[in-house]
């Protein structure tokens, strides 16, 4: 079994560097905590970024910095000023962040960022490739690094690779304004599984692919041609037991080892024994809702006097992201209101609001969480939120509230907490309230169902879940039970084609030899096509028929030179070499005026749909359409079609992004047989939708059938496009025999 090689935009490692000593420390949180299992004591290897620039590493120290990552199985990527710059700071957290968060306000989309995005996701992919195996298994981590799984993906196809998104994934209409949104999505789609936290966060994803790069969603889904990628939600979780075990100890500690965080809360207590303390955490971000939060606060003081010197507020800010102006501003805003209320409401024995701008250690989060009647969380949009999870691990005695946004990832599966809309100043200010005269048999009832739910959804069992999922990707591709035609599985195709006294070739046209387009009569085959097609007609003892869907006229005019034999209309009409059009089937076309006005009715509710009028049939095209829409249409269409047509020997028949309206005995592999009148000792058929079943299916079962995508098919092999299929054909031409 292959080794497992973890990528996030930075290590697992706190890397320090002082007069020319380096000193390497363990990172704490959620992702860093979460793997340690799978990167310790399996086959692991770990890659990202060290925090430093490589201008502030010494030219002399750059070896030993990597030597000392590489005794904790890390590999670090060397970042210069200039890359950080454009791919840190500028496009992850001035393009990505606010718009994923839903701040468009704040989104700048400058191409140097961009460049600077894509040249770093390089970098990743170059320390990837080089220790990357095939049979490995390839975890990528966060918004730093959505074009990653693509670029690892063509160096390494035969890798599995896993991408978890731990931000939200915008809606469609807001992930659309992204210059380069096909770029992102196609970087995502390298990937086998793509995790999000929730559901909604899938269901964006999925409903972009599927509106920008067109590619069909089945359930959780996305059938890009040549592969199958899976997304799903799996909500992170936290290291229950690290927290639950520092709240107990903290709990049973002698007041004299307190520090001296916990000696003031203590004091505080002792002073004002009836105030109650509400809790504040969070990174200084605009996403989460601190400015609202404060004035909401102040709001509360107002609108309920009587709290007033009988509750404080706890806020804790760590600095984030200095250098970038919106967290600046933020900083001055959230400063001058906390100063404001502060002014408007102490006296000389309270304080409204305790601030503090700064990150603190752990033992000393422990004596907030323990300490705190209330944690007042109010994210105005935010992925997960670890901090809800962690204090309510925390409450030993399992009293305590959590107030929570509804705009935070935790929201649903924390149901119990007290649920808020963070912009409702009204309902914030009232569920405190709430929050702090609920009884305590409240409180218990509450916590101990959410404290079950996080000690069994851990963060270990949240990358288990996720790891097994993605391992099931492979047997997934396994249990697929058309193979793929590889160059050993060529080589023998060659010499069976080689070796033949006689062969015929069937030949589909639309998405086998040309890849679709939006209007059909863009899809007029190029010089170098018409070239190979020539090539394989003039050999000797080879017999070439194009059959497609497509009306005679197109169809003759296009390879009116090329000495192949030509069935249009799915089988309606067939043209020998050097022959006119022939009709094969005896049929009438009357039914088509009794038909044509409902699909025109279909046109005129579905913008961006057409009809294209055959001999014999008729066809209504939803491939400019949106597409959630052309196939809630094209399935009311199918079965109004059923209806009308259930006793006049018609069928409906589904093709790709198109519903055709024929004669039920006319299909591609009656009209290939028909043309099997003599022995061939090779039978070769080639298309890509669900029209070519019927000649995959009808052909003799020692004919080489061959779909060109990777979908459920009658076929023996798959091609996963276009290219593929030509370059295929090219072999065939170069033959001499």
């Amino acid at each position: 079994m292959g080794k497992t090689i973890i990528i996030s935009n930075r290590l697992p490692l706190q890397i320090n560097i002082s007069d020319n000593k380096i000193e390497v420390t363990p990172s704490v949180g959620g992702l860093a905590t979460g793997l340690k299992s799978f990167h310790q004591e399996g086959d692991s290897i770990w890659i990202g970024w060290t925090g430093l620039s490589s201008e502030e590493i010494p030219e002399d120290l750059q070896d030993e910095v990597e030597k000392k990552a590489m005794e904790q199985n890390c590999v670090p990527v060397s970042l210069t000023t200039d890359e950080i710059e454009r791919f840190y700071y500028g496009f992850s957290n001035r393009t990505i962040w606010p718009l994923f968060h839903y701040f468009m306000e704040y989104t700048e989309f400058q191409p140097e960022h961009w460049e600077g995005y894509k040249t770093v996701n390089k970098k990743y992919c170059e320390a990837v490739v080089e220790r990357l195996d095939d049979g490995d298994t390839v975890w990528v981590h966060d918004y730093q690094l959505l074009l990653l799984p693509e670029m690892i993906r063509k160096k390494k196809p035969n890798v599995t690779i896993g991408f978890f998104n731990h931000i939200p994934f915008p809606s469609y209409e807001v992930f659309r304004t992204l210059p380069w949104r096909e770029e992102i999505l196609r970087g995502m789609l390298g990937s086998d599984l793509i995790g999000f936290h929730t559901y909604d966060y899938e269901r964006h994803f999925l409903r972009s692919v599927n509106r920008i790069l067109r590619h069909d969603i089945n359930f959780n889904s996305v059938n890009i041609g040549n592969r199958i990628v899976k997304s799903d939600s799996f909500p992170m979780g936290i290291d229950y037991n690290k927290f639950r075990d520092a709240a107990l100890e903290h709990r049973t500690k002698p007041r004299s080892e307190n520090t001296d965080i916990q000696k003031k809360l203590d004091y505080h207590k002792y002073v004002t024994r009836n105030t109650k303390l509400i809790l504040s955490i969070d990174r200084l971000d605009y996403t989460k809702g601190i400015a609202n939060r404060i004035r909401a606060y102040g709001y509360f003081l107002e609108k309920y006097p009587e709290y007033q010197e009988k509750v404080r507020l706890i806020m804790l800010a760590v600095p984030s992201r200095t250098n970038v102006p919106q967290y600046q501003l933020l900083k001055k805003e959230v400063d001058e209101l906390v100063g404001r209320i502060n002014g408007k409401f102490a006296t000389v024995n309270w304080t409204p609001i305790w601030y503090f701008y700064r990150s603190m250690p752990f033992e000393n989060l422990i004596d907030l969480y323990c300490s705190s009647e209330v944690a007042l969380i109010t994210p105005t949009r935010d992925g997960m939120n670890l901090v809800a999870k962690e204090y309510i691990s925390t409450r030993i005695d399992n009293t305590g509230v959590l107030i929570l946004s509804e705009m935070a990832g935790a929201a649903h599966e924390l149901n119990e907490a007290l649920i808020i809309n963070p912009n409702n100043f009204e309902q914030i200010v009232d569920t405190i309230k709430q929050a702090l005269e609920m009884p305590e048999e409240e409180q218990i009832r509450r916590n101990k169902v959410l404290q079950r739910r996080l000690k069994r959804y851990s963060v270990e069992k949240w990358a288990e879940d996720f790891m097994t999922n993605l391992k099931n990707t492979r047997k997934t591709r396994k249990a697929f039970k058309t193979i793929q035609l590889t160059e050993n599985i060529k080589k023998d195709l060659f010499d069976k084609y080689n070796s033949a006294q006689r062969r015929i070739l069937f030949l589909d046209y639309d998405g086998t030899l040309v890849n679709f387009v939006d209007k059909p009569e863009d899809a007029k085959p190029d010089e170098e096509l018409k070239e190979l097609i020539n090539k394989l007609g003039q050999q000797e003892n080879t017999r070439v028929v194009m059959i497609s869907g497509r009306d005679k006229e197109t169809l003759g005019s296009w390879w009116k030179s090329i000495p192949i034999e030509l069935i249009a209309e799915h089988g309606v009409w067939l043209r020998p070499v050097g022959e006119e059009w022939q009709l094969s089937e005896n049929l009438n076309n009357s039914w088509m005026k009794t038909i044509r006005p409902v699909l025109e009715t279909f046109v005129d509710r579905t913008p961006g749909t057409f009809i294209e009028e055959k001999n014999y049939s008729l066809a209504w095209h939803f491939r400019k359409a949106n597409p959630e829409l052309g196939e809630v249409r094209a399935n009311e269409l199918s079965n109004v079609l059923r209806d009308m047509i259930s006793n006049h020997g018609l069928s409906v028949l589904q093709g790709n992004k198109v519903l055709e309206i024929k004669n039920s005995g006319v299909n591609k592999g009656k009209a290939a047989n028909k043309r099997l009148t003599e022995k061939y000792a090779f039978i070769f058929a080639i298309g890509d939708d669900w029209t070519d079943e019927y000649l995959f299916s009808e052909l003799p079962d020692y004919a080489t059938t061959v779909k060109v995508g990777m979908n459920k098919t009658d076929a023996k092999y798959y091609l996963e496009n276009v290219e593929q299929v030509r370059e295929l054909l090219e072999e065939f031409a170069s033959l001499t025999h």
